[in-house]
């Protein structure tokens, strides 16, 4: 019950954070590519780690955690 819980989190966390990534007035990509210069690809690096990383975190642990 409790891994249900954690994987269904984490899937709302991860879709949130994909949701919130994607619209413009919450992230301003010319602000942070002026301000990153070159490292402004670590954006989507962190990106990938918490928006369809978590996603896929939380459906590989209700899919092992979930009762048959």
């Amino acid at each position: 019950m409790v891994f249900k819980i954690i994987g269904i989190c984490l899937m709302t966390f991860g879709a949130v954070f994909s949701i919130l990534f994607w619209l413009p007035r919450v992230l301003d990509r010319n602000k942070l590519k002026q301000a990153l210069g070159e490292r402004y690809t670590i954006i989507y690096v962190i990106y990938l780690a918490n928006g369809p990383g978590m996603i896929l975190l939380g459906l590989l642990i209700l899919k092992k955690f979930s009762g048959p």
